[in-house]
C-alpha cells in the first residue's frame, strides 16, 4: 500500500520548542508532580510535544491516540531547545490504525526519549484524504 488517508509508511513530522522554567512551575502547580530533578522538564511535557504533533502535524486534526510507551535515555532541560518527531512505521487500513516512532532529541542531536506510538485515523480530517 503506497498511501491511506493521505498517509504513508515513512512520512514524518517535527517540531521544536523550548521549556522555561515558569513553564515547569506551572506543571507541577497544576499536576502537583514534582517527582522529577531541579532543572528538568517533565516526561509528560514531552509527552505533551508528542500530542501536539499527532493532533496538528501528523496524522492531524481528527487523530485519537490509543496507546504510548516512551523510554528515556537522558534528561531535557529547562531552556534547552528539545526536538519531538514522530513517523509513521505501520498502516493497518483495515482498521484505521497508524503505529508512529517517537523520538525526542536535545540541542546536541543527543537522544532524550524514543517510544511509539498507536492512532485510531478513522476521523482524520478530509483535507489529508
Amino acid at each position: 500500500m503506497t498511501s491511506y488517508k493521505g498517509l504513508t509508511v515513512g512520512q514524518r513530522a517535527s517540531s521544536t520548542r523550548v521549556f522555561s522554567a515558569d513553564e515547569v512551575a506551572a506543571y507541577t502547580a497544576l499536576t502537583g508532580d514534582s517527582s522529577f530533578d531541579a532543572g528538568c522538564v517533565p516526561g509528560p511535557m514531552l509527552g505533551g510535544m508528542i500530542s501536539d504533533l499527532l493532533g496538528t502535524k501528523l496524522p492531524g486534526r481528527g487523530t485519537m491516540w490509543l496507546k504510548q510507551r516512551y523510554s528515556f535515555q537522558k534528561p531535557a532541560h529547562i531552556g534547552e531547545a528539545i526536538t519531538a518527531s514522530v513517523e509513521i512505521v505501520r498502516i493497518r487500513a483495515d482498521k484505521d490504525l497508524v503505529n508512529l516512532d517517537i523520538t525526542c532529541m536535545d540541542a546536541l542531536g543527543q537522544v532524550v526519549c524514543t517510544g511509539e506510538t498507536l492512532v485510531l485515523v478513522a476521523d482524520l480530517e478530509s483535507a489529508r484524504n
